[in-house]
């Protein structure tokens, strides 16, 4: 290859660096292509919070330390690592937790547990155990080299510590002669002839990410409705169906706040026509209405891909991209009139209505895949100047941002689902979900998803016995979007967990033992609104994330640094989900006190306990001096609910706790229009303080403070 396709950058000293935000810096290399996430970014940075975080004067990494090259195929940066740093982050794939050492493709797909980091959410962004975080701002389909190459422009790789382990001679050693030569990531940028690098500084991870939330406008507040259980019925399911059905959970008071309708709702979908099926669904404003009288909000299931016979195909197509999917056009949401067009459509078919939320299919990829290819083609070319492998990275986020303008424009918020997001989408209100059902990497993900401003679900699809039922449902009412899919079955799981009797109406023996137990535990998600609301709050006020691993509370102690199925669900509760067959499994319980969340029991942290659950519930820890609030479980959540509160109390000198009050629906909060109670506890006495100017329904009492007795330590 000639030398003279080989372009160097500028010298460090010449790259263009600017401090954007506090802790915040970003380093211009060559000429950065246009179409990215920053320029299609949801919010604009919250400064005034991110100078709340530990102050940082100086770049996380020197200048001098990065280098940056440009060739035909794109450009390449080089960042120093060190001896024993640990990488997290770079998307919601659920086959890998610690991403040192590893290859990562930024590339979105529909698959996420594979060994490429293909996922439903890629993002090119990474934090590191040092104490900082690395943005690239590209939407191509970068590769991350997190350590595992040796450019032949530094010294060579192994010191002598390396060299003395390898010498020794066995295959073990020879691998841990590998792990102790120097480290550098490398990240390659296909196509782009420049690009904008961010760090954010620390000094912890969990500033990192705060920095990095707030830096995308600060989290998501779900409306309080989007907090309750969720629940998707039978995709052939009619009007009469979905009413029945949705009838006997309130006959039954189980607590249910979202009922989702699959494609059937739609005149043709696989593509759409976001018509309403009128032989399904002969008169969707009554059933809108119907469902709405029984305090049901309603979900409905779409892709963006527009069939020819739905109304607006010949006013998109000049605003679509050059390829069709499954007949139908691809929507440039890039592009205003794209977005003005849809939304027409869905402003009379669906938002006019009462619709109050989307669940956003297919907008992902299936990259690595030689049969059923089913998407747009990477060589795709749209009217905005993005082609296809730009759109595939962006496309759910600008998905996402085009169906919440409705909301925006009414003063409410919505709550949904999305099946690919990309960088800065904490602000969004969609949490991600998988077309894959392996439980053990559905945990792994609600821990992963802490790391970069996602939102990740659970959600309970598949299981093949009641216990798997159970075990899922455990998982899921700790994490941000509740929800049982039940799209495939005509009863509700509870009542036959076996697909095919379930749809030839036959009823399990102990479907009614089955059902009280599940309800209890949609009881425990019920009771945890008021806390998980607060949890929200502080992802948009300060950054920090409703669920994470364990590693960013505990960054120093080096027993977390790899474990992926355990998370913690908000500030004081950490669940360690049990699998199918397992009768006991181990937990770390990081330094400090913990208190069993079902019995009280108490335990020293610091080290491994081994703790066995019946199937009907799973191990769950409060953390030490925690005020816990927990409601009277109510089956859903109206204008006028008010939540009865009672304060656990774990601990002789609990730290205070915070709820948040509003009207649960607008975006008035964000005006200012929202309480702050602050609850203390001192002398054996607890107390309450409420600050704020919000005027509304009061939406809690605090009825009981609960000490929770000091058992015998285990």
């Amino acid at each position: 290859m000639s030398l003279a396709l080989f372009c160097p950058s500028k010298p460090a000293d010449a790259v263009d660096v600017q401090q954007v935000a506090p802790g915040v810096w970003r380093l211009r290399f060559g000429n950065p292509e246009p179409l990215t996430p920053i320029h299609f970014r949801s919010a604009e940075p919250a400064v005034e919070a991110m100078k709340s975080l530990p102050a940082a004067k100086d770049l996380p990494i020197a200048l001098k330390q990065i280098s940056f090259s440009v060739r035909p195929r794109g450009c390449t940066l080089e960042l120093p690592m060190t001896r024993g740093e640990r990488i997290y982050g770079l998307g919601l794939n659920t086959t890998f937790f610690e991403m040192s050492g590893k290859r990562a493709f930024i590339v979105p797909g529909d698959q996420p547990e594979n060994e490429a980091n293909v996922s439903h959410a890629p993002e090119p962004f990474y934090v590191s155990s040092d104490g900082f975080g690395v943005f690239v701002d590209t939407a191509r389909f970068a590769s991350f080299y997190t350590g595992n190459v040796d450019p032949t422009s530094k010294p060579p790789g192994a010191d002598s510590a390396g060299n003395e382990a390898a010498s020794a001679g066995g295959v073990e050693d020879l691998y841990r002669a590998r792990e102790l030569r120097k480290r550098t990531m490398l990240i390659d940028v296909p196509t782009a002839q420049g690009v904008d690098v961010y760090l954010f500084s620390g000094p912890a991870m969990m500033d990192v990410v705060r920095r990095y939330n707030l830096f995308s406008g600060g989290g998501c507040v779900p409306p309080m409705w989007g907090l309750g259980m969720a629940y998707r019925g039978l995709n052939k399911f009619t009007a009469d169906d979905s009413l029945k059905l949705a009838q006997s959970f309130r006959d039954d008071h189980i607590p249910c706040d979202i009922w989702g309708l699959e494609p059937g709702w739609q005149t043709h979908a696989y593509s759409c026509s976001f018509v309403w099926n009128r032989k399904a669904f002969p008169d969707p404003d009554g059933f809108v209405r119907q469902m709405g009288v029984m305090g049901y909000r309603l979900n409905l299931w779409e892709h963006c891909f527009t069939h020819p016979t739905s109304p607006i195909y010949e006013a998109l197509a000049p605003y679509s991209g050059n390829y069709r999917v499954w007949s139908g056009l691809v929507p440039d949401f890039a592009m205003p009139e794209a977005r003005k067009i849809f939304l027409g459509l869905h402003e009379k078919e669906v938002f006019s209505k009462g619709i109050s939320g989307v669940k956003l299919d297919e907008c992902d990829y299936q990259p690595f895949r030689s049969t059923n290819v089913w998407s747009f083609p990477e060589p795709s070319q749209f009217p905005s100047g993005m082609d296809g492998e730009q759109m595939h990275s962006m496309l759910g986020v600008l998905y996402q941002q085009t169906m919440k303008e409705p909301f925006d424009q009414r003063n409410l918020r919505t709550w949904g689902l999305v099946r690919n997001s990309q960088a800065l989408a904490s602000p969004l209100p969609y949490t991600v979900y998988s077309d894959s059902y392996d439980h053990r990497s559905y945990v792994r993900g609600v821990a992963k998803s802490g790391f970069q401003g996602l939102l990740w679900t659970p959600e309970v699809r598949n299981a093949e016995s009641v216990e798997e039922f159970y075990r899922r449902t455990q998982t899921v009412i700790f994490t941000p979007f509740a929800l049982i899919n039940s799209w495939f079955l005509r009863m509700p799981p509870w009542m036959q967990v076996d697909r095919e009797k379930n749809n030839a109406g036959q009823v399990m023996a102990d479907h009614a033992e089955v059902t009280a137990a599940v309800k209890k535990l949609f009881e425990v998600r019920m009771s945890l609104v008021p806390y998980l609301y607060s949890a929200f709050n502080e992802y948009h006020l300060h950054g920090t994330p409703p669920n994470r691993a364990l590693v960013m509370d505990w960054p120093e102690d080096p027993n977390v640094a790899a474990i992926d199925d355990q998370f913690m669900c908000g500030p004081s509760i950490m669940v360690a989900p049990m699998f199918t067959g397992q009768t006991h499994r181990s937990v770390y319980l990081p330094k400090g006190t913990w208190y069993d969340f079902w019995t009280g029991e108490k335990y020293e942290g610091g080290r491994r306990i081994d703790i066995g659950k019946p199937a009907e519930i799973g191990p769950v820890f409060v953390k030490g001096d925690t005020l816990l609030p927990l409601a009277a479980p109510t089956e859903r959540f109206a204008d006028n609910t008010c939540y009865d509160i009672t304060v656990r109390v774990y601990g002789d000198h609990p730290s205070a706790a915070a709820l948040f009050e509003d009207d649960g629906v607008s975006n008035d909060f964000q005006q200012g229009k929202q309480n702050r109670i602050d609850l203390t506890w001192a002398e054996g006495k607890g107390s309450e303080v409420r600050t704020g100017s919000y005027a509304g329904p009061a939406r809690y009492r605090i009825v009981g403070w609960d000490r929770v007795a000091s058992k015998a330590i285990k």
